[in-house]
């Protein structure tokens, strides 16, 4: 255990990390957005299926019935509770973790900015995201604006919110996936996630920024969705030379549509097998107490910095990934 004890990334990508995170800062208090900390345990785990949250044990004063304690994998819940406290927009830098994240561009434990704006709309928070990284990482080209429906059908030539499993599949075949016709994805969404990964997201290099917005209904984690035809969710992601970067919403202020879909969530990880987590009653709680209309996003500090500093994998931007720390 005693070799590699030196830093992965280098003094000077180590010097661009404090300059980044200074340029943040300086961001945001020319923008009047207050910098706040929020504990990196909760009682409330994340119930996304997609997610699974490193947990730990603690039984002294205050620990919960069953001593559990989860790592957050986002500031998200607790950073609403303040939002309906009325601490107005607010910002924060700070470490995650990510069970069994590991590869180029992921570490279990990784920093994320993440920041609230009362009375805007995703689109004008992708217009502040737009700004900040422009600013903050030396990028000069505007980014290019999609909808999600406008994605898919540029690059694939399919309706992504009409478009069912049996065409998803075909265009997977057609454009080379090895094993589409034997894989058993669930349902849309995956198929869908499957087709921007390996087919849309390697079209995406070398464009800059591009910022998608208006997902699936289906897809709108804590996102609000619009009514229509198909109902829309007021979420956005940013890809910057095709790396997803942020992932921002339009945000669900409502506590009973919330609870539903905690628990739908938790009904999708029972039919997957997964460990049952406890949801974040104290979010609900504030959501009943009142939430302000307004947009959050989280963005991955550890691959702006990447693509800032033109590395390849986010182990050259850490001093110490997982195999070192």
């Amino acid at each position: 255990m005693s070799g590699g004890w030196q830093p992965a990334a280098t003094l000077d990508v180590l010097a661009a990390r404090a300059r980044l995170l200074a340029g943040i800062r300086a961001f945001f208090a020319v923008a009047g957005v207050m910098e706040v900390e929020t504990p990196a345990l909760s009682a409330g785990a994340a119930t996304n299926p997609a997610l699974e949250s490193l947990q730990t044990l603690y039984c002294g004063p205050g620990a919960p019935p069953d001593g559990r304690l989860f790592l957050h994998t986002s500031p998200e819940l607790p950073m609403k509770r303040l939002l309906a406290a009325g601490s107005g927009p607010i910002f924060q830098i700070c470490k995650v973790f990510r069970a069994g994240e590991r590869g180029r561009l992921h570490n279990p434990e990784f920093t994320l900015l993440e920041w609230y704006r009362p009375g805007f709309d995703h689109h004008a928070l992708m217009d502040e995201l737009e700004a900040l990284v422009c600013q903050v990482s030396g990028y000069s080209r505007r980014a290019q604006r999609m909808s999600y429906r406008e994605l898919f059908f540029a690059h694939l030539g399919i309706d992504a919110h009409r478009a069912d499993v049996d065409v998803l599949r075909q265009r997977a075949l057609t454009a080379g996936i090895g094993g589409a016709a034997q894989l058993d994805l669930g349902g849309r969404d995956a198929w869908l996630d499957l087709l921007l990964t390996h087919c849309i997201e390697p079209r995406l290099r070398g464009r800059g920024m591009v910022l998608v917005y208006d997902y699936p209904a289906s897809q709108a984690a804590l996102a609000r969705v619009r009514p229509g035809d198909p109902a829309l969710a007021e979420r956005f992601e940013l890809y910057l030379d095709g790396i997803e970067l942020a992932n921002g919403f339009h945000e669900l202020t409502d506590a009973g549509e919330q609870r539903r879909r905690f628990v739908e969530d938790l009904a999708r990880r029972d039919a997957l097998d997964l460990p049952r987590v406890p949801m974040d009653e104290r979010l609900l709680a504030a959501l009943e107490a009142g939430l302000p209309g307004c947009s959050g996003v989280a963005l991955g500090v550890d691959r702006l910095l990447m693509l800032a500093t033109g590395r390849r994998s986010i182990e050259e931007v850490l001093a110490f990934p997982i195999e070192r720390a």
